[in-house]
């Protein structure tokens, strides 16, 4: 490695090891990294990761980018539209301008800056963790090394995180299944008709639509299990036209269910950030926001050498997402639901408050 590549990292501080190589891993690495630790990412999937997301960076989560020293190519995103049938509200963001990237394009730039850093990247999968005063000793598949072992751990591994269950922090959901829901994104080849986030509210899903480049949209559906993808779009006649004869750009993926718990954020020298944290829902959009604060967070503690003051930042950090997600999240699933639009609609002002306050 050359002088250059590590000329903005600072001197060695101590050894981080992070499970999962999603964007907010490598965003949890590069926060280590610039603060001097020695930064191996485990992650069982190569090269770059996708997933079913919304791909919509609030403009919060732009400066979080920054200053890691990451701006990947997409499409500004000036706001938030919610509608249903004849009925919408628009939102124009007063706090700055957000991006829509392709998760792909996110994860690449971001891989990139890691590599170039000097973070280590370990294609291999953890089966087994042990911790004591100094460290914590990964157990490893799948890789040239059959154990990894490392003075912290970042568990960053996704809504079903291994190592939440592992360390003993997986909270079972009791909820019916008929209340869980799940993610469907696809792209599709269209010039972007608008710089808003597209919020289509139909009887029982939401369509996000997002405008990531020039020439392409993400369409992400959020709903009940088994939820048709190409029927539900139908429902909205709106959207169905101006998708009617373009080409698909990427292929159907799916994620969820999205409610997942822990019961704490922290288990010794283990802490757990991003969506392996626990999440509400994918309802407003804001999980790659709260993922790279929750990093910053997190590597702020460790190298304090105080890992249970996380906990109490994690809580901060979390508070207003949890709260109006939660909120949010109870109205769509119940009879509440066909009233969100139109009381939107009848206080922008209200509606606009709570966007703001998620695109912090």
């Amino acid at each position: 490695m050359s002088p250059s590549e590590r000329s903005d990292a600072a001197p060695p501080a101590g050894t981080v090891a992070v499970v999962g190589g999603g964007p907010v891993g490598l965003a949890a690495a590069i926060e280590a990294r610039l603060a001097g630790f020695e930064v191996t990412v485990v992650e069982p999937r190569s090269g770059v990761v996708d997933k079913a997301c919304g791909e919509g960076l609030m403009p919060g989560a732009v400066p979080l980018l920054d200053r890691l020293g990451v701006r990947p190519e997409g499409h500004p995103l000036t706001g938030v539209s919610y509608r249903a049938g004849s009925r919408s509200v628009d939102h124009v963001f007063s706090t700055g301008t957000g991006l829509g990237v392709r998760r792909t394009v996110l994860s690449a730039a971001l891989r990139d800056r890691a590599i170039g850093l000097g973070v280590d990247i370990v294609t291999a999968r953890v089966h087994g963790v042990e911790q004591d005063d100094a460290g914590v000793t990964l157990t490893l598949t799948g890789g040239i090394r059959s154990t990894h072992r490392a003075e912290w751990v970042l568990a960053c591994d996704g809504l079903h995180s291994t190592m939440r269950r592992l360390v003993g922090l997986d909270v079972v959901d009791g909820r019916r299944r008929s209340q869980r829901r799940y993610g469907l994104r696809r792209h599709v080849r269209v010039e972007p008709w608008s710089s808003l986030i597209e919020v289509h509210w139909s009887r029982h899903s939401e369509i996000y639509i997002t405008p990531v480049s020039s020439d392409t949209v993400g369409v992400a559906l959020l709903g009940p299990r088994g939820a048709d993808f190409d029927a539900e779009i139908a429902r909205v006649p709106e959207l169905a036209e101006r998708l009617a004869g373009h080409d698909e750009a990427s292929s159907l993926r799916g994620a969820g269910p999205f409610d997942q718990r822990s019961s704490a954020r922290v288990a010794g020298r283990v802490l757990l950030v991003g969506d392996a944290s626990g999440y509400v829902d994918a309802i407003t959009g804001e999980g790659l926001r709260l993922g790279f604060g929750q990093a910053t967070a997190a590597v702020a503690a460790i190298r304090r050498a105080d890992a249970a003051s996380y906990e109490p930042e994690w809580r901060r950090v979390t508070r207003d997402f949890r709260v109006l997600t939660s909120g949010l999240v109870l109205a769509a699933t119940s009879t509440a639901r066909a009233a969100i639009v139109p009381t939107a609609v009848a206080l922008p002002r209200v509606f606009g408050a709570v966007v703001e306050r998620l695109a912090r």
